[in-house]
């Protein structure tokens, strides 16, 4: 008889068990949602040296103009409408916001990392970011990246931020895809990050690469078989310069297939 007892009571004791742990969370949560805003901790993510966004613009997101979320209770907290006003800012990439038990409001921000500045023919610029995202410049902050200047119309950030690799009606004619692609290989690569800071676009749409060092250009065509292209320049400036008086050289021409073309300056 005991035994069968226990046997009934079993269930019984894990239902008011259950009961008890739901009436407990719900007490907790409830007093953590009565829980004030003790302190706000901001972290800033991005990639080295980038400081478009900073910890007192993503304080002057948080705060709504000027309204403190300090002192709030934590069930008062509009979390998702903070997070929408941090990822608006077009130099945010991701942002998270989450409270603690203790009151500490956490917002983790993860900015834009841009790789290349594309100067549009009527003086406007923006930035493309390592992901092909469009962005606009800075009046605080100018990114130290490859530059492409030259024949271009590029719509930029004039209709909003977009993706440069996104469907498009007029895709087959603009060259942000190409120009991400380039920068993007380049950045890749040591030698020619480093050799490597300006990008022209001529009437034709061929890119043309301005090395730091030498006056010569390289014509490099469009932003399709990179690695080709570019593994022919490293093999030229290898074996073919040490044999040849580089600085005769006004242009170097990687388009054709299997080789290299140079054109040797017209004055000393």
């Amino acid at each position: 008889l005991m035994k069968k007892a226990r046997r009934l009571l079993r269930p019984i004791g894990a239902v008011l068990a259950t009961a008890a742990v739901l009436v407990a969370l719900g007490f907790v949560e409830r007093n953590v949602d009565r829980t004030p805003v003790s302190a706000l901790k901001i972290t800033v993510k991005g990639g080295e040296g980038v400081h478009f966004v900073d910890e007192a613009m993503v304080r002057r997101n948080v705060l709504d103009q000027g309204t403190s979320v300090m002192g709030v209770p934590l069930g008062d907290l509009d979390v998702p409408g903070i997070e929408e006003r941090l990822r608006n800012d077009p130099s945010v990439a991701s942002a998270e916001v989450y409270h603690t038990m203790d009151g500490v409001l956490h917002v983790s921000v993860v900015q834009r990392e841009p790789v290349v500045r594309v100067f549009n023919q009527d003086g406007t610029s923006f930035y493309i970011d390592s992901e092909g995202w469009t962005m606009p410049t800075s009046a605080h902050y100018t990114a130290r990246v490859l530059v492409v200047t030259g024949a271009l119309n590029e719509p930029g950030v004039r209709d909003g931020v977009h993706s440069v690799y996104g469907p498009d009606s007029m895709q087959q004619v603009l060259l942000s895809d190409d120009i991400h692609r380039l920068a993007m290989h380049i950045r890749q690569d040591p030698l020619w990050n480093a050799l490597i800071d300006q990008v022209v676009v001529d009437p034709y749409g061929d890119l043309e690469l301005i090395p730091k060092v030498g006056a010569q250009r390289i014509m490099l065509g469009d932003g399709t078989e990179l690695a080709p292209r570019f593994e022919k320049l490293r093999l030229f400036y290898r074996k073919g310069i040490p044999q040849a008086d580089w600085r005769r050289y006004a242009r170097i021409d990687l388009r054709f297939a299997d080789q290299v073309v140079c054109t040797k300056r017209t004055t000393p």
